[in-house]
């Protein structure tokens, strides 16, 4: 009498967890939990393990053949329920929850209410029957899913996936600097943290909307002043302080990573800013071409290689040249205007003619014998020729640079006799035109015949105008 009370009782135990369980996730969106009730679901971490093991235990006792111990299958079911329970508790302190998490919650759901209806089968003396059978072999799959998800949800969407040579994808010429730099850098170093389905500190850094929210500890970034912006503040931490950012046993960003966000932010943290719209002079382009340099390296390894006391000697006031990265033999070259130019200011660097693929000559009054060098040039692969002289004459001369991606002819003679120059430059992507003698017939027809490149015919006022303000500030 006694033993069939307190199976009675363990009976109503199972039931009304597996009811109180059902009725969270159904009525789920309906229920506040007191403060109190919620912190209890913090402890899901720590329990979940327990019934995980016992469940296991049983499922292969159960599968070989072997009598179930009814002790054991009670409390690997009861142990299982409350996890499932206390899981919900947690998820429901998360205001939206990400793929993951949901999937996560509903698995471990269906574990517990599985392994309820097994105890059910057994108190009905069911345990050798096929369909429980089938019960154990499901229950597997869901702990192994329910396993799987909670991995991704903890630490990431690949932490279970096969280790790979992980290829980013290459950066586009004309970037916008938060899609394709400032994403990039939180998606390698930061997302796997603060995402919809791991909000740690309640701050998400997956979109933009997130970054200005902040967290628990206020504004990940506050436009225009980075050294206010917590994102920053926690980056330069001591890397023993607790709050610093990545925590210990994550890859911290680099120098170059945080200077790129803190400039970003400094320039007022914009979504819609691309490369093209910063001046040369701006630290932020230097940075992030720097940043498409390294997906390069492999392609410049063939360069010659070139002394540093060249680069020394052939550097002026007027001439700037820095390798794109260290040790590296590819060159950038920006020129200004000196009080007196003479041509040999720009064809002295014919010595150094292969290893230039970056080449800036925009503002200086050049003719044929420069546009010569820049001709022989072969590794080019941008190049700014912006305000200058230049005719369809002289832009003929860049037939052959079969690496030019990036050309900027903007506020130049050139007319549509340059259309077919143009068009043969096969590797041509980003192209910028206006305020030169091309018609729009001009326009549509390089623009048909090369359907993959970027072309800037025009330039919004607003922004026209920006450019004005900023050129009489530096003047």
């Amino acid at each position: 009498m006694t033993n069939t009370l307190k199976n009675r009782w363990v009976d109503l135990i199972v039931l009304g967890l597996s009811v109180f369980l059902i009725f969270c996730f159904l009525f789920e969106s309906y229920i506040a939990l007191p403060r109190l009730i919620s912190w209890f679901g913090r402890l899901h971490p720590i329990i979940l393990h327990f019934p995980i093991v016992l469940l296991l235990m049983a499922i292969f006792l159960g599968l070989t053949g072997k009598k179930v111990p009814q002790l054991l299958l009670t409390i690997a079911v009861i142990s299982a329920l409350i996890t499932a329970i206390s899981g919900f508790f947690l998820g429901s302190e998360v205001p939206a929850k990400g793929d993951l998490l949901f999937w996560h919650q509903w698995l471990g759901g269906g574990v517990a209410l599985l392994a309820a209806l097994w105890y059910a089968l057994s108190q009905m003396r069911l345990n050798q029957k096929r369909y429980t059978k089938a019960v154990q072999v499901v229950l597997v799959g869901l702990v192994v899913a329910t396993g799987h998800y909670g991995g991704m949800v903890t630490h990431g969407e690949e932490f279970l996936a096969l280790p790979t040579k992980k290829r980013q994808k290459k950066i586009p010429e004309n970037s916008l600097i938060y899609k394709d730099i400032v994403t990039r850098i939180m998606d390698d170093k930061c997302v796997s943290c603060h995402n919809p389905n791991k909000r740690k500190g309640e701050l998400i850094l997956t979109d933009m909307g997130g970054l200005l929210k902040g967290g628990e500890s206020g504004n990940a970034l506050i436009p225009g002043k980075p050294e206010e912006s917590e994102l920053i503040k926690r980056l330069h931490l001591p890397k023993d302080h607790e709050d610093h950012m990545p925590p210990e046993g994550k890859i911290p960003l680099t120098e170059d990573e945080i200077a790129i966000l803190e400039r970003w932010i400094a320039l007022g943290a914009s979504d819609t800013v691309q490369l093209d719209q910063l001046g040369s002079e701006e630290p932020l382009v230097g940075m992030v071409r720097k940043m498409m340099a390294s997906g390069k390296t492999n392609s410049w390894a063939k360069l010659p290689k070139v002394a540093d006391s060249t680069l020394q000697n052939l550097a002026s006031d007027y001439i700037t040249i820095n390798r794109i990265s260290s040790n590296s033999q590819a060159l950038s070259i920006s020129v200004f205007l000196p009080p007196n130019y003479e041509p040999n200011h720009i064809t002295d660097l014919k010595r150094i003619s292969n290893n230039i693929i970056q080449l800036d000559l925009s503002g200086i009054p050049i003719g044929e014998q420069e546009m010569d060098l820049v001709a022989q040039c072969k590794n080019l692969e941008w190049l700014e020729l912006d305000k200058t002289p230049i005719t369809d004459t002289e832009l003929n001369k860049l037939t052959g640079l079969d690496q030019l991606s990036m050309l900027k002819v903007y506020g130049t003679g050139i007319t549509d006799q340059s259309i077919s120059i143009l068009k043969n430059l096969k590797g041509l992507k980003s192209l910028y035109v206006w305020e030169t003698q091309i018609s729009d017939a001009g326009f549509s027809k390089l623009k048909e015949s090369s359907p993959q490149l970027q072309l800037n015919h025009g330039i919004d006022q607003e922004l026209k105008a920006s450019f004005i303000e900023k050129d009489s500030l530096l003047f």
